[in-house]
């Protein structure tokens, strides 16, 4: 039951919250919808210097990623492009700290939550 609720959330997230993207892994491209969200996250340097930081997540449904030409789990190194106006903003996925650079949005791992970071802007 709490799965075809999660399902059907997450549904809805796709349909009244999300933004088309392009995903890319080297020539290979796919238009998916994506949620914009963020992860907050701090990592000491070791000498007691405590660095907080932020990046833009991709809320992604497992299945659209999986299913298209991509057709594998994200890695390090793919791009998502965001358009917003005349505007395009490119996104690398990135590591958080020693995590990959995606994880599961939820228990049922309906959603991934692909962490990025900006690394160029097209006007």
């Amino acid at each position: 039951m709490l799965q075809r609720g999660q399902s059907w959330l997450s549904a809805k997230l796709t349909q009244f919250a999300s933004r088309a993207v392009i995903y890319q892994r080297d020539e290979l491209s796919v238009e998916l919808p994506a949620t914009i969200g963020k992860s907050e996250y701090e990592q000491d340097d070791g000498e007691g210097v405590i660095t907080r930081a932020q990046v833009r997540d991709f809320l992604i449904n497992t299945k659209d990623l999986l299913t298209s030409d991509i057709g594998t789990w994200p890695r390090r190194g793919d791009r998502i492009l965001e358009t917003d106006g005349d505007t395009t903003f490119v996104y690398e996925l990135m590591s958080i700290g020693n995590e990959p650079p995606w994880r599961y949005s939820d228990p049922f791992r309906v959603k991934l939550r692909i962490h990025t970071k900006l690394v160029d802007t097209i006007t």
